[in-house]
């Protein structure tokens, strides 16, 4: 994002205006926080805003500050069409391409409010009059920061918008161990508990607040768990009957793949996840190193993401969706070869 389009954003935001905030399906910690932190920000200049998820997201993102005033396109599209139609300005936040966002796609296509992209993910689309997009960013949320920044406006942030952007930043680096956690990612997140993010509080909040299905989930698991040693890959599945057993609620295998890509000598871990509803195989894929997650995931699952950690999908069973997975990891031998 330009000097010049900063300029045209901050005469944008000279009068009050109608403004729609949306995050990607299925938000996670990084858009949930990077949404909110933003809504907070834009209230704070007085503008008409209104978040509008395309469907619901776990419990332990529902203590956030501002959390309820979220809508649900999936449960509340009148609502949601009338005020899209009628935005004048649409952020779309932590997704590059107006598929990730589900049945809320057409209408945002046709909308014809100014939209302004704010993400971090890998070849965006050209959908947006302003884009600030960059990869080398952590999360989102310290991309919201440094559009406030680059806004001149670091002084609006106080502890709602410095405890929703302290999320996202933490969440999308897995506790700040990923290696696109730079100098520069902490020194935003030194300024955030400066403005009021109590970061103890909030780590309690997203990580300790485990019931006792969802360990018995992660049991069944890692159960699951299996290693392929010549690729120096481990994968682990879950079914719907599973699932089932140990009332899976959204949200519940978070960071299950993360156990596989902890093993000694594994580079590259997967979870494969039966949806009966949608369908569909999900499919979360974890790396470290060099080895992209992202190619593999677009060249064979529908999907993209980080060079590593990406998401995708199939729509094969669940025992062919990992015969699948295994035979092409001979593709990919050079690069996860030891």
């Amino acid at each position: 994002m330009n000097k010049d389009d900063i300029n045209s954003i901050k005469a944008l935001f000279s009068s009050p205006k109608a403004i729609i905030i949306i995050p990607h399906k299925n938000p996670d910690g990084d858009a949930i926080g990077s949404t909110l932190g933003l809504y907070h920000y834009l209230n704070k200049l007085n503008h008409k805003v209104t978040i509008i998820a395309p469907n619901d997201y776990p419990d332990f993102l529902k203590w956030m500050p501002g959390e309820s005033s979220i809508l649900k396109y999936d449960h509340q599209k009148n609502e949601s069409d009338i005020l899209m139609a009628n935005a004048e300005i649409i952020f779309t936040l932590d997704f590059n391409a107006l598929g990730r966002i589900g049945d809320m796609q057409n209408i945002v296509s046709t909308a014809e409010g100014i939209k302004i992209m704010i993400d971090h993910h890998q070849q965006p689309d050209d959908y947006a009059t302003y884009m600030y997009s960059d990869v080398t960013m952590s999360s989102t949320c310290e991309m919201v920061y440094n559009f406030i920044e680059m806004l001149d406006d670091t002084d609006h942030i106080d502890s709602d918008i410095a405890t929703c952007l302290y999320t996202g930043i933490m969440t999308d680096t897995g506790s700040f161990r990923f290696r696109s956690t730079t100098s520069g990612t902490h020194k935003i997140i030194g300024n955030l508990i400066e403005k009021g993010a109590r970061n103890s509080e909030i780590h309690n909040n997203i990580y300790d607040t485990n019931s006792y299905s969802r360990l018995q989930l992660l049991g069944s698991a890692l159960s699951n768990l299996k290693v392929i040693p010549e690729y120096r890959t481990a994968y682990i599945t879950l079914s719907q009957e599973e699932l089932n057993n140990f009332n899976f609620k959204k949200g519940d295998t978070e960071g299950f793949v993360n156990y596989g890509l902890s093993l000694k000598g594994i580079i590259f871990a997967a979870i494969f996840i039966e949806n009966h509803q949608e369908n569909i195989i999900k499919i979360s894929l974890r790396s470290k190193g060099d080895f992209s997650v992202n190619e593999l995931s677009r060249s064979h699952f529908q999907g993209g993401g980080h060079t590593n950690a990406a998401g995708g999908k199939s729509d094969l069973n669940l025992n062919d969706t990992i015969d699948k997975f295994i035979s092409i990891l001979p593709q990919y031998k050079q690069d996860l070869k030891a």
